[in-house]
């Protein structure tokens, strides 16, 4: 089990503050909520990236609910969108380099326009791969020859769940950067193309309802549906003991 963490309904959950963070070896984070958790069960590749991550965020309420349930041990919410903030925050107090790869350009240049004012210390560099399901051998080596000879300080990688840590799972040994964070929707988020509920929503615990009101077409389905299957499989491990 990864340090500062704690085995719960299958997965070493991250249960400390990000000052925690391993910095002596490379290290991949990924993070996991209810919907994604649901998604794993049926998908193995995905479940193994998760299990393989050297850091796993509880990145959704019910995630810390759970943990409370069946650990009886109360930790925080660490969304992608905190995770992105804390290593812009570092890389800008020591001139660092970061790397987006995902969306589309829209979505990258907005996003290095808005690191120009925010973080002017932090070289930046991005790439917009194809929008598909599948990369091929090809296209797989173009990501990693344009991450590695900008040898990055932290790759953010943004291709939606679960394509995306299956990606840096399966690339990780061959990326040439310390920190590998997939944090999906947070490019958009901070882009400015998505708005991310308020912090009136996070603090209530109720940015998945802030979402769903935003985009009930699209998230219906992951909170409405998914919400009480989890739910369900959280009462059957608690009481199957």
């Amino acid at each position: 089990m990864p340090n500062n963490s704690i085995k719960s309904f299958g997965f070493d959950i991250y249960a400390t503050s990000l000052d925690h963070l391993p910095t002596h070896h490379q290290t991949l984070v990924n993070t996991i909520n209810q919907y994604s958790y649901c998604v794993a069960q049926n998908d193995f590749e995905f479940k193994n990236a998760l299990q393989k991550s050297d850091v796993l965020l509880p990145d959704g309420i019910a995630i810390v609910a759970a943990v409370k349930f069946l650990n009886k041990i109360k930790i925080k919410k660490i969304a992608g969108a905190d995770i992105h903030e804390y290593c812009l925050k570092k890389l800008n107090k020591n001139h660092g380099r970061c790397f987006y790869l995902g969306s589309s350009e829209i979505t990258l240049n907005k996003i290095e326009h808005r690191l120009k004012l925010e973080y002017p210390n932090i070289t930046v560099q991005t790439f917009s791969p194809p929008y598909k399901a599948i990369f091929s051998e090809q296209e797989n080596e173009e990501m990693l020859t344009k991450v590695n000879n900008f040898k990055p300080d932290v790759l953010f990688v943004g291709m939606t769940a679960p394509k995306q840590e299956k990606w840096a799972t399966e690339h990780k040994s061959k990326i040439d950067a310390q920190l590998i964070c997939t944090i999906g929707a947070v490019f958009d988020f901070y882009a400015g193309t998505v708005k991310r509920p308020s912090k009136i929503w996070i603090n209530l615990g109720l940015e998945w309802l802030g979402r769903l009101l935003k985009e009930p077409k699209r998230m219906w389905r992951r909170y409405l549906y998914y919400g009480p299957v989890f739910i369900l499989d959280i009462l059957k491990l608690k009481f199957s003991k």
